[in-house]
């Protein structure tokens, strides 16, 4: 029985007991509405409990799937290094194959060439000599001929163990490879999964209207929490407000748009007429694809660089002058509390974190605590 029904129930009953008998039965009747109020609240406790926990629910799927997707790239990396050296070793172990094929072939040549001098061929070589300084000459060939074969065996047994020690790199290179590989399988197949996972919970909020409103006024909380901390940060900026860029008022129509797309929810006012609500949107929404690369839209400072309750992985950038932007909904932050970022510096990627509609940014413009139609400033 849901919330409204089980009222219903308790209020049909509360009717019906100005028209039951006095006495006992009065009382019995009285307990019964009792029961019925107390087990209508207790539904309703319940049913406000799985409303949160639902967003509590999405929220912690977001911050698994980032993980997952940061542990993803991690084995994308690993997989991309293990095929860049497996390559560098197999045309390292190519070439050295060359090498030996050709230490080979000369030594092969030279054993031909003994072989047909016979046994006795250097000796013979020596004492056919014509006088002195021709027998001195032809030993100083003999050992220029010795030492040569020396230094063709020697190339060739350190150019052989180089080709053995590199057929292994090789073979260890390739088993990282195919980790690697297993790997972003397997991350990949986990991150699906919890994608999944969150389609089918917001499908779930998206088909239950109550719930939807439920959500709705949860992420107002968020809202403003989020105008709560830009209240604080505004009253904590003294240690530090120099502008990094020019005065952020003079940047007025003149700001690129931190991503291209289309802008999916305005800034201002917004009535549900079948939820019976109205919500104030402080920023506006842009659809991008996943992983598109968010853009500062003015050099600033990062005051905030995290999580936050609706809004997933957010920035705050300082402009000074008590000017601010916030960049939501990110799968990615390349820039963290404290650093200083120069105009359209990347801050982080496009995600659905927080999201209940898929990969977007949230972006606003604030003055102080309070918000700036985006559309006012951007070209």
């Amino acid at each position: 029985m849901s919330c409204a029904r089980a009222v219903s129930a308790a209020m049909l009953l509360a009717i019906g007991l100005l028209a039951a008998p006095a006495g006992a039965d009065r009382r019995a009747d009285l307990e019964a509405v009792r029961s019925a109020i107390q087990a209508s609240r207790e539904r309703v406790g319940t049913y406000e409990k799985e409303q949160r926990g639902l967003l509590e629910a999405i929220e912690a799927l977001d911050q698994a799937a980032a993980s997952l997707r940061r542990e993803l790239g991690h084995a994308r990396r690993s997989a991309r290094e293990a095929r860049q050296k497996l390559e560098t070793i197999r045309a390292e172990a190519a070439e050295l194959a060359k090498r030996v094929t050709a230490t080979e072939a000369a030594m092969k040549s030279r054993a031909v060439a003994l072989y047909r001098a016979g046994e006795l061929g250097s000796l013979r070589m020596l004492f056919t000599a014509e006088g002195l300084p021709e027998f001195l000459s032809r030993v100083s060939m003999l050992r220029r001929l010795l030492s040569l074969d020396a230094d063709l065996l020697t190339r060739h047994r350190t150019e052989s163990k180089a080709l053995s020690a590199a057929e292994v790199r090789a073979s260890v290179s390739a088993r990282e490879l195919t980790d690697a590989e297993q790997t972003v399988a397997a991350r990949t197949v986990e991150l699906e999964s919890e994608r999944g996972r969150k389609r089918t919970l917001v499908r779930r909020l998206h088909d239950d209207r109550s719930r939807e409103r439920s959500a709705l006024l949860e992420l107002e909380k968020a809202a403003r929490a989020l105008e709560e901390m830009l209240q604080n940060l505004e009253s904590e900026l003294v240690a530090d407000t120099r502008r990094l860029g020019p005065p952020f008022l003079s940047l007025r129509r003149r700001l690129d748009p931190p991503v291209k797309g289309p802008i999916v929810r305005s800034f201002g006012r917004e009535v549900d007429e079948e939820l019976k609500t109205e919500t104030f949107h402080s920023g506006i929404v842009i659809d991008a694809p996943m992983g598109t690369p968010v853009a500062a839209v003015s050099a600033g400072r990062v005051r905030f660089a995290g999580w936050f309750r609706g809004y997933g992985r957010i920035v705050i950038l300082d402009h000074a002058d008590n000017w601010f932007t916030v960049s939501g909904h990110l799968d990615a932050l390349d820039v963290a509390l404290g650093d200083e970022v120069k105009a359209r510096q990347t801050l982080g990627r496009v995600g659905e974190t927080g999201s209940l509609t898929g990969p977007q940014l949230y972006f606003e413009i604030r003055r102080g605590a309070e918000a700036q139609n985006p559309a006012d400033w951007l070209r």
